[in-house]
């Protein structure tokens, strides 16, 4: 019996629906915003050290495409294989081999001769230059050395390389026989770099490279007749049961453990990899089901990210976000949000404003109550403290931890501990759901002083808010707050169904209840204004593109004559411009400094326009298997401005590109005034908030 993964997987494959309506497949789309990414890797417009983090998160984006899907498309494809029909594995594998070809020529024939030009000496498939050879040698005995493990593969049947670590797979000869040991890479200890300063050239050094030069001094009474970098790769599901009898933070604390060892998907080594060392430690390290791909002799070119600054001029300039400024003799952001809604516009504007809504939450006499959801935790959280000082305070904390964030699991158990030690009171997952909604709400004592909410694009997190493109709402709003009164109250419950039924959201849009139906209604609107030859048009910005109800409706507006803009980032399962199907859909992508993470939606309505923004993407997890949570923006001024955001992300002729037919990225025309979105937003922010004693 196939498992979830694959069903869902089987779902996505899909490629025709009702007739005439396809789509693009969700896996080629994703690999296609990869192949975005790689693009900005190659733009001469990035400085240098960001084109190696873009790199960086190419390489990353890749290893989590090795975790996460290809487990599901390898049990597909050896399901079409027993049926001799046609999969995707083969091309999904050729394209991956081209992009990591043009990779490979991207780092060592352009931007690595580049920055050696500019005192920066990545050494990389080339000996340690003598200038800094002792230096790495002493570093080797006096740090890397207390780090390294040695494991005879013939002496340890049961041994499982760990996801994603490196190792040097050494062929040597022991006690007269010919065997392999495995040294581990020790980067998550120590780093992936030695970095030193010599006649103000910055060396850099692999400290793979380190320990394979002093292979000898670890294997004195050995002889070694070869050395090979390896990775192995493994599936990320967690095998959850969705029954939470117990301590669900324990369960999945298990599962963390085993996901290290899953079953392999990938099997990376280096080019000049004998034949007889591959079946070795294929058969070895049960490997035989793995993709076995020879690739270069750097792995986990992720770490790039991991680089110390230097020279500052080959980097992005330093951002400067914009601190909101409160009204004349008014020193308390609660009472600011009584008066006036406030949003906040990442990372244009500082995440202050959203971290003092919490502060002052901890401290202040007259709140009783504080509710929220956590889903991605920063690792040093300073809104998680302030929930902890708020219990110490004598108020009721109740916090939603969603412990099935991947990836994120272990830091999201380690802050549901210590809430609860601190006397909050944390609810985990809800059985069959994750709560994906980024969502809080204050409740005060007194009847005269309203409570207070938080609606949000993006996670609570303020690490990444310096990263990511995210608008949070701050409100007093009655009945927007009643509501999410009622989600909370939800939350709390944990039982779908029995509770389910005694809900309805008027304001909010919330999967699993309304949300679905709600954008289904408002393209249908549009629909039958295009229709009576009214205004009609959509504009939708979101990270993920691929429930196919919603593009099914989109294609059936487009059909109609409305005009449809969406900016989607990552995945999309959409075609535009298609006769007859969707030739009054453009879809844009947008791949800048920070990315682009905030969901918005913009409906003409006759040219009164409804806008909503929220958590929720267009795709089945989010619309089947989430709580997310989308709300509507009513105060004008702010619409403007929304509007005006997209409008400028719309007229982006330096980072847009629109996606075709053919799932490639095509940069749009830079005729007229070049307008890079990210830029020109920041400047209008700038410009706006300066013209206003409490800037929006």
């Amino acid at each position: 019996m196939l498992n979830a993964k694959v069903m869902r997987y089987l779902v996505n494959c899909v490629t025709v629906m009702n007739g005439h309506f396809s789509f693009f497949n969700r896996d080629l789309s994703w690999l296609s915003f990869n192949e975005r990414v790689m693009m900005e890797a190659a733009s001469p417009q990035v400085p240098l050290m960001e084109r190696l983090k873009f790199l960086a998160i190419f390489s990353s984006n890749l290893d989590e495409f090795y975790r996460v899907r290809i487990p599901a498309i390898q049990s597909i494809y050896s399901l079409k294989k027993a049926k001799n029909e046609n999969s995707l594995l083969p091309q999904i594998t050729s394209i991956i081999n081209r992009q990591q070809e043009r990779f490979g020529k991207l780092l060592g024939e352009n931007i690595l001769p580049q920055l050696k030009e500019n005192g920066i000496h990545i050494i990389y498939n080339e000996p340690i230059p003598e200038t800094v050879l002792n230096d790495a040698v002493q570093y080797f005995f006096n740090t890397i050395a207390s780090f390294i493990k040695i494991t005879y593969i013939d002496k340890a049947d049961d041994y499982f390389p760990a996801n994603n670590k490196l190792y040097i797979a050494v062929s040597l000869r022991r006690a007269g026989e010919d065997t392999i040991a495995l040294v581990n890479i020790p980067s998550d200890e120590i780093g992936r770099f030695f970095t030193i300063k010599k006649d103000e050239i910055y060396f850099v050094v692999f400290i793979e490279d380190i320990i394979e030069h002093c292979l000898n001094a670890i294997f004195a009474q050995e002889l070694i007749s070869g050395s090979y970098r390896i990775k192995v790769t493994r599936d990320a599901e967690l095998e959850l049961i969705d029954e939470f009898d117990g301590d669900i933070s324990e369960k999945i604390e298990q599962q963390i453990h085993k996901r290290e060892f899953g079953h392999a998907t990938r099997f990376l080594y280096s080019p000049l990899m004998p034949e007889t060392v591959i079946k070795q430690l294929t058969g070895s390290l049960d490997l035989k089901h793995a993709n076995l791909i020879r690739g270069g002799n750097y792995h986990n070119l992720k770490d790039f990210m991991s680089l110390p600054q230097m020279f500052s001029h080959l980097y992005y300039p330093p951002a400067s976000p914009i601190n909101y400024s409160y009204a004349k003799n008014n020193d308390s952001l609660l009472r600011e949000i009584e008066e006036h809604d406030i949003m906040v516009h990442t990372p244009y504007y500082s995440y202050v404003t959203v971290l003092r809504f919490f502060n002052e939450a901890a401290i202040k006499d007259d709140v009783e109550e504080i509710y929220t959801t956590l889903y991605r935790v920063a690792s040093d959280s300073k809104i998680v403290n302030a929930l902890i000082s708020a219990a110490h305070n004598g108020k009721k904390v109740t916090v939603f931890v969603e412990l099935k964030a991947r990836f994120d699991e272990a830091n999201n158990i380690k802050w549901g501990k210590r809430m609860k030690a601190a006397g909050i009171k944390v609810i985990y997952s809800i059985p069959g759901l994750k709560v994906h909604a980024k969502i809080a709400l204050i409740r005060r004592r007194h009847e005269n002083y309203p409570h207070l909410g938080l609606l949000a694009t993006g996670n609570l997190n303020e690490s990444t808010a310096k990263l990511y493109t995210d608008h949070i709402l701050l409100t007093s709003n009655a009945p927007i707050l009643k509501e999410l009164a009622m989600l909370f109250e939800f939350l709390s419950q944990q039982k779908k169904k029995q509770v389910k039924r005694e809900i309805e959201f008027r304001h909010l849009l919330v999967s699993q209840f309304n949300l679905q139906k709600k954008f289904l209604d408002l393209i249908d609107n549009e629909i039958a204004n295009a229709k009576k030859g009214l205004p009609a048009s959509i504009t939708i910005k979101l990270n993920n593109l691929e429930e196919k109800v919603l593009i099914n409706r989109l294609y059936e507006a487009s059909n109609a004559g409305v005009k449809i803009n969406l900016i989607v980032r990552s995945i999309c399962c959409l075609i535009p411009g298609v006769r007859g199907m969707s030739e009054n859909i453009v879809i844009r992508r947008i791949v800048d400094r920070y990315l682009e993470h905030g969901r918005i939606f913009i409906f003409n309505n006759n040219n009164n326009r409804l806008v909503f923004m929220g958590s929720s993407d267009w795709m089945n997890r989010n619309i089947y298997r989430r709580i997310e949570v989308c709300f509507p923006v009513y105060e004008e001024e702010m619409k403007k401005i929304i509007e005006r955001i997209v409008d400028i992300q719309l007229k982006d002729n330096v980072q847009a590109v629109t996606l075709n037919q053919n799932l490639e990225n095509v940069f749009v025309s830079p005729d007229g005034m070049p307008v890079r979105s990210q830029q020109q937003i920041a400047s209008f922010l700038n410009f706006y908030s300066s013209t206003l004693t409490a800037p929006l």
